[in-house]
């Protein structure tokens, strides 16, 4: 669960520090009051967008920190171990988030720095978080296929990945098979020039680094009378009678005749032979490279026609050997494909044809799934809503294909295939009895809407084991009887993991287990946001002014007093 938030500088917040227990946790206060910055808070942790908006006007950066306490079996310890985060079930998770005024941000789990998809990685199997735009999720038809994987876990999903890697591949042969038949005139047109550059390519016969080691070759044949006289003046300045090695053997032998008599001069004609022997070694080495130079205008010849011929390549195919060898690949390729372009074509529709079998098959096998498990969840969801005071509601699901006459062949009937298969998915409802199963977003209300996305929530909260359920006014458009069977869902729902609700109505906050108060004032020139954790006495007077509005009276005190009593017996009902 959440145990601790601490929210710095963001929007009209200076300073907060909150802490929280296991249950329901209810956020009031009037209208402006700031509520939903706590939320905004909880949503940065979560890896929300964040924005330099959201800086307390006049300060560097907002900075947010919460402290989670994490069952050691709950999944996220398996998410920060594959994104390398060090943590230890044994203790607490920090989670901290800061956003700089010109709208940088940079988020930290247990002190080591991740980026932003590693934080929404992680939070989003620690808090979620349902707002108003939830609502109208439900109203869109697009968005219920998601919910029903979603509800159909792990079996819908390993169907979907089968489904999705068969719909790629299809995919993939069809655009080779339509790129093959709309290029190949164009291709038939450029296959003579594609043999002729073939030819042209393979007749050189060219090797990788050829045209390097020629230029060497020839910058060498080129001046052969000048590298053999330079050798031979070498050689001789070193061997010649009289010359280099003549004096460094006179002196040498004066050296060993002193060594003889005085030994402290022995290591230095050890070392005058060994300069003597090396050098004589590279008298050898010079003469032995000045026999060698070869004088053969020929063969220089050859070469210069050889890269007069690589030069005229290279203008065409490529800026080295390497390049134009890789492009007598391409080509060849190219070549392969127009002259077995009925070949190619045949082997491309083959393949089409089995990938759409299996594909068909598939779909059909993952539509089933989505099938079994509409049943399931409109069971539950009617189960679920006549808990919240709507014992009538009717709940459907409606799965069909969609018509599509250049989709594929699904039982003599062409459909359209998409990602998510051959399906497509709308809820329908039927709130009093006697009226068909229709859209949500024709009939439903408000009221109904907010009702139905809690009792999907209260299912869903059994399956995902997110530790915090946050709601932002779940109960708008709702009172009376509707509103307190909201009221006892949230509670029901915070004993299996912790409940926070943003309500404006009193029969929602006298069932918490822990109430704190927004409150806004302005101090000089700055407001400034705080938020109290009442206590009892101070919780009767909050419900009170809910209750009454501005003014707070006895009756209204009364009121709230006994609103809690009976909460608190019907709070004992459910343990």
């Amino acid at each position: 669960m959440l145990t601790a938030l601490s929210i710095r500088n963001l929007a009209v917040i200076e300073s907060v520090q909150l802490t929280f227990r296991q249950g329901f946790h209810v956020l009031t206060g009037e209208t402006g009051a700031g509520k939903s910055i706590i939320i905004d808070a909880l949503s940065l942790i979560a890896g929300g967008r964040g924005s330099s908006e959201l800086v307390r006007y006049g300060c560097d950066k907002a900075e947010i920190e919460a402290l989670f306490s994490i069952a050691a079996d709950h999944p996220v310890w398996e998410v920060l171990d594959k994104l390398g985060v060090e943590a230890s079930p044994d203790e607490d998770m920090i989670v901290r988030r800061e956003i700089t005024v010109q709208g940088k941000s940079s988020s930290r789990i247990n002190g080591q720095l991740v980026n932003l998809a590693m934080l929404r990685e992680v939070g989003q199997r620690l808090v979620n978080i349902h707002g108003q735009h939830e609502h109208q999720s439900l109203l869109q038809a697009d968005e219920h296929i998601v919910w029903l994987d979603l509800f159909g876990g792990r079996e819908i999903a390993d169907a979907k990945e089968r489904y999705e890697a068969s719909y790629e591949r299809h995919a993939g042969i069809v655009r080779q098979l339509r790129d093959l038949q709309e290029t190949s005139k164009q291709a038939l047109q450029m296959l003579d020039l594609y043999r002729f550059q073939a030819e042209e390519i393979s007749a050189a016969k060219l090797k990788i680094g050829e045209d390097e080691s020629l230029l060497e070759e020839k910058r060498k044949l080129s001046n052969a009378e000048k590298l053999y006289q330079n050798a031979s003046d070498a050689y001789e300045a070193v061997y010649g009678a009289g010359k280099g090695l003549d004096t460094i053997r006179k002196a040498f032998q004066r050296v060993q005749d002193i060594a003889a008599l005085d030994a402290s001069l022995t290591p230095l004609a050890e070392q005058m032979q060994s300069a003597f022997y090396q050098l004589e070694d590279a008298a050898y080495q010079l003469r032995d490279y000045r026999d060698d130079v070869e004088f053969n205008p020929g063969r220089l010849d050859q070469i210069e026609h050889r890269l007069d011929l690589i030069s005229s390549l290279r203008r065409k195919y490529g800026d080295n050997v390497g390049e134009m060898l890789a492009y007598l690949d391409k080509i060849n390729n190219e070549l392969a494909l127009i002259e077995n372009k009925d070949e190619s074509l045949h082997r491309l529709e083959k393949e089409a044809e089995e990938e759409r079998v299996k594909l068909v098959e598939l779909a059909l096998a993952l539509s089933n799934l989505r099938k079994q498990a509409a049943s399931q969840l409109t069971s539950q969801i009617e189960s679920e809503l006549r808990q919240l005071h709507m014992e009538r509601t009717r709940m459907g699901v409606q799965i069909e294909r969609v018509p599509d006459a250049s989709g594929i062949d699904i039982d003599g009937t062409r459909v359209r295939l998409t990602r998510q298969g051959c399906d497509n998915v709308e809820f329908l409802i039927s709130p009093n009895p006697g009226e068909p199963l229709r859209g949500l977003g024709k009939i439903a209300s408000g009221g109904e809407l907010s009702r139905i996305m809690l009792a999907m929530k209260a299912i869903f909260a059994r399956m995902d084991r997110i530790p915090v359920l946050v709601f932002d006014e779940v109960d708008t458009g709702v009172s009376g009887r509707a509103a307190q069977a909201i009221a006892e869902k949230l509670s029901v729902l915070s004993m299996s993991c912790q409940v926070f609700s943003i309500t404006h109505l009193p029969q929602v906050a006298c069932m918490s287990d822990v109430h704190f108060l927004i409150q806004k004032s302005v101090e000089g020139e700055r407001t400034y946001t705080r938020v109290h954790d009442l206590s009892e006495e101070r919780r009767v007077e909050e419900l009170a002014r809910m209750l009454g509005g501005v003014e707070v009276t006895e009756t209204t005190l009364h009121h709230a007093q006994e609103m809690i009593k009976l909460a608190d017996g019907k709070k004992a009902q459910f343990v």
